[in-house]
């Protein structure tokens, strides 16, 4: 079977003294229904799951289950099945039902964890076929694992939501003080920068590429990589504004204090905007 290197049992339930495993497939739980079977058979919980296959009306119920929620099922193969049910003949494991049919309603599992899971349609079901008693507790014991995990993940999404607020509040405050730009000064507009890509850095983010590069070393990438949303636009616009200065055959260092001051301004706009809406979402 596959590796069972992680625990796939998502939850345990106790139900009269036995231990019973819940599953997570999807949006779905499973039961196992091996666990169900050793209430009543400790030691050949499997027979008892046979048994249970057999019956016409277990099939009858499966296939109707199946069809309601598995585009996949195999009609053709299902009939034959239960034209044999019924039989004395007519014997069915989990397996074979699985591999003919396509079902999906059981699972069967290899390894540590293994053995017979089924939807929880299903395996209240069969609970009920072994012990009317038994499927009573069974669900009251699921209603309650599922109630945890309710409260569970309501705290957590409030937990959230905090964090959420906090870390807007913090990312609002980091807004104000480290995404606008700060004005060149005099001797930066002096230095003649061998590339307009580094003209353009030192316009918005107050420093050339090798100097972000020397000033983060454990950071992965160049400073472009960690810029936000809105210093990329700006970056987009004073690229093309640069090009029309050059064009205009504007000196570099007129080029530099002007592409700064339209990196300002646009940053204080955007960054305004996207404050409002963040507060305008969080309220």
């Amino acid at each position: 079977g596959q590796s069972m290197k992680k625990k796939p049992t998502d939850a345990r339930i106790t139900v009269r003294g036995t231990d019973i495993a819940v599953i997570r497939r999807g949006d779905e739980d499973y039961i196992s229904l091996t666990d169900i079977a050793k209430s009543r058979n400790p030691d050949h919980p499997d027979d008892l799951i046979r048994n249970w296959l057999r019956n016409r009306n277990t099939l009858e119920l499966l296939g109707i289950w199946e069809q309601l929620h598995n585009t996949s099922f195999n009609p053709v193969e299902f009939d034959g099945i239960k034209q044999q049910a019924g039989l004395n003949s007519f014997t069915l494991t989990p397996k074979q039902w699985i591999e003919k049919t396509a079902a999906i309603g059981i699972e069967s599992r290899a390894g540590r964890y293994g053995g017979t899971y089924a939807h929880t349609d299903v395996a209240f079901e069969f609970a009920s076929w072994v012990s009317v008693e038994f499927k009573l507790y069974l669900i009251k014991e699921f209603q309650r694992l599922k109630e945890d995990e309710n409260r569970r993940l309501s705290l957590a999404w409030n937990l959230n939501r905090t964090l959420a607020k906090i870390n807007y509040r913090l990312h609002t405050d980091a807004i104000q003080a480290h995404l606008i730009p700060a004005e060149v000064t005099p001797q930066q507009a002096s230095i003649t920068y061998a590339n307009e890509a580094d003209l353009l850095n030192v316009a918005l983010f107050g420093q050339t590429a090798r100097e972000w590069r020397d000033a983060n070393p454990d950071k992965e990438g160049n400073m472009r990589d960690h810029a936000t949303l809105e210093q990329l636009l700006v970056l987009a616009n004073i690229e093309n504004m640069n090009a029309e200065f050059i064009h205009m055959e504007l000196p570099q260092g007129e080029r530099l204090k002007r592409l700064n001051a339209i990196a300002i301004r646009q940053m204080r706009t955007l960054t305004a905007r996207t404050a409002k809406q963040l507060e305008g979402g969080s309220q």
